[in-house]
């Protein structure tokens, strides 16, 4: 069998350089960094456990303190041992690592959970005292969060066994779901390569090849889908099992309280989007008639229009998002650049490695770190942009520590959306030739959807799955795939012929396993991105400067907070209906360009 091959562009040898964490970034310097940490952790248990509900401000500043410095020692460990996983998940000795890591990491957090169950459980006047302390400022958000959770916490032995048992129960699961997923290499004309690879050909103008690429990769999902049904059966039995303990009501509640957002508000979303899907089904009415088609198939939905047809090489993706960024604001571009010359990415495509992309944050001593699997299409430097602008967000936020530097997931995706809208803007105002527009168009809404609408119907999938997980009993492939249709179905509304074939897809969607009721994050994102891009077309010169004041708050505040400035109030019932406008109204300019075009 010949060797997996795919197109050249530069990136074969861009790869991360992990020393800034760890070094050297292997076992010795990763066991160095552990055993400080479990010497802090002991010193900091035998200080302060049993403690925290009589502390004074300045003691509880020292306790956070020394939390943070243990916190970021294990984080430096831990993101070594997973991003060097990631990129070779089929190293036996990388999998050692990272179970090695994980286990000792357990271990860590056993001595260590006494501070959130003391902290939940202090007097409410006491707790209402230090919260108003400006000596501990710097952690008051992180320290309010942390009271909310008070009645989902278990004993002190109850919370070190399921920390214990993580370790061999879901951690093991998600593990073998990714390495099983690395693993499966498809068919791809007299080639074995990953997923990355032929998913990419349902972007090829020709439809024989979209074809063709569909069938490989539903003959490869059909062929691991004994092994992704258990591991997933397993893992939404695991959190069934998990919202019952902690006293949750739903499946979703506890991803909304960490998201720092309402049931109600994302019950909100969820309705809105999924009350707009006509849209959906208009664009892709447009869409069969762009591509001269009687009948639009799952596998068309992103073919590129003919004038769409553009390669990047790896420098030229580079120049063009920092060229974007620039533009927008200096400072942007700067960090930007900084990813690209200190090996912060890693963007080659191999079999081994993890497929998608991401930004890691790491640890606020270091610096974020970016995955890309990146072949020079347009659709890889958008996504390129995308992941920048996470990165951009977690280096500006570092500055909050370790507890504040992320920001929930609801507002997680604001600046690696913002990222991609600047970038695609960016090429639009170069471009003088209406069907060059016209497909770029047509890639930016097809983006859009699936950002706002699919994520929503995916989500709609989880929903489906875990209420029938919990009410059913396991489910077979089968019943996995038909709750899937359903889901797909309804958000077409006919405008697209779904095969038997596309009931199996949702095997390979890493979210549903990784993070649980995700995805609605990033159509919560990218309306709001859509409202604060206008506002930045329409407002003064010191947006671009406000934005970026907005990114290096990270999580030190709610969420509806940190956008005010910028003028969005996310409690307005119009926000939703706001960004979903906008994304009819690129529909409506995508049928007057088509229009225009002929």
């Amino acid at each position: 069998m010949p060797e997996p091959t795919v197109a050249t562009t530069g990136a074969e040898t861009v790869t991360w350089n992990l020393r800034d964490l760890v070094s050297p970034p292997d076992d010795a310097g990763v066991d160095r960094v552990l055993r400080t940490a479990e010497e802090q952790a002991d010193s900091f248990a035998a200080r302060w456990r049993g403690r925290i509900g009589e502390l004074s401000a300045e003691e509880l500043r020292d306790l956070l303190t020394q939390y943070e410095s243990i916190l970021d020692a294990v984080g430096r460990a831990e993101s070594v041992a997973s991003l060097s996983w990631c990129t070779q998940s089929d190293d036996p000795a990388r999998g050692a690592l990272l179970q090695k890591v994980s286990e000792r990491q357990s271990a860590l957090a056993q001595k260590l959970v006494f501070l959130d169950i003391e902290w939940a459980h202090a007097p409410d006047a006491h707790a209402a005292a230090l919260l108003s302390h400006p000596q501990l400022e710097r952690w008051r958000h992180w320290l309010a969060l942390a009271r909310r959770y008070k009645p989902h916490l278990l004993s002190e032995p109850e919370e070190k066994i399921l920390a214990e048992k993580s370790v061999t129960g879901r951690q093991a699961w998600v593990r073998y779901f990714d390495e099983t997923m690395a693993a499966t290499l498809f068919d791809w004309r007299g080639s074995r390569v990953p997923a990355e690879v032929v998913l990419r050909q349902l972007y090829d103008a020709d439809r024989g090849t979209r074809r063709e690429a569909a069938a490989a990769v539903t003959r490869g999902l059909k062929e691991a889908a004994r092994t992704t049904t258990y591991a997933f059966n397993t893992l939404l039995a695991e959190k069934a099992s998990e919202d019952r303990l902690r006293r949750y009501p739903s499946w979703i509640s506890a991803r909304n309280l960490d998201n720092q957002v309402e049931d109600s508000t994302v019950e909100a979303l969820v309705r809105a989007v999924t009350s707009r899907y006509g849209v959906v089904a208009r664009y892709y009415r447009l869409k069969k008639r762009l591509l001269g088609l009687d009948a639009l198939f799952d596998y068309d939905r992103y073919a590129a229009l003919p004038a769409a047809e553009r390669r990047y090489g790896w420098n030229e993706a580079r120049e063009t998002v920092l060229a974007a960024y620039a533009a927008f604001h200096p400072e942007m571009a700067r960090i930007a650049s900084e990813f690209f010359d200190k090996g912060w990415i890693d963007a080659a495509v191999h079999p081994g490695k993890r497929g998608g992309a991401f930004s890691s944050s790491t640890v606020p001593s270091v610096h974020p770190y970016i995955m890309v699997n990146f072949q020079g299409t347009a659709q890889d430097v958008m996504t390129l942009a995308h992941e920048l602008g996470h990165g951009v967000h977690q280096y500006l936020a570092r500055e909050r520590g370790l507890l504040q530097q992320n920001t929930p997931l609801t507002t997680a995706e604001t600046a690696s959306i913002f990222g991609e809208t600047l970038v695609f803007n960016d090429l639009v105002a170069r471009e003088k030739d209406p069907a060059v527009t016209l497909s770029m168009l047509v890639r930016e809404i097809e983006s859009s959807f699936a950002t706002v609408f699919r994520q929503v119907a995916m989500n709609r999938f989880e929903e489906a799955a875990h209420t029938a997980r919990r009410t059913r009993g396991e489910l077979t492939t089968a019943d996995l795939s038909e709750l899937w249709m359903q889901s797909q179905r309804a958000m077409f509304e006919g405008s697209i012929t779904l095969t038997d074939d596309y009931g199996i897809w949702w095997s390979y969607i890493t979210h549903f396993v990784h993070v649980p009721g995700y995805v609605y994050a990033y159509a919560f994102g990218d309306l709001l991105v859509r409202s604060l891009y206008r506002r930045y077309r329409s407002s003064g010169k010191d947006f671009p400067a406000r934005y970026l004041a907005m990114l290096a708050a990270g999580g030190s505040d709610w969420p509806a907070r940190i956008v005010a400035p910028l003028g969005v109030d996310l409690g307005d019932p119009g926000f939703w209906t706001e960004g979903l406008d906008l994304l009819e109204e690129m529909v409506a300019e995508a049928e007057r360009l088509s229009g225009q075009t002929g």
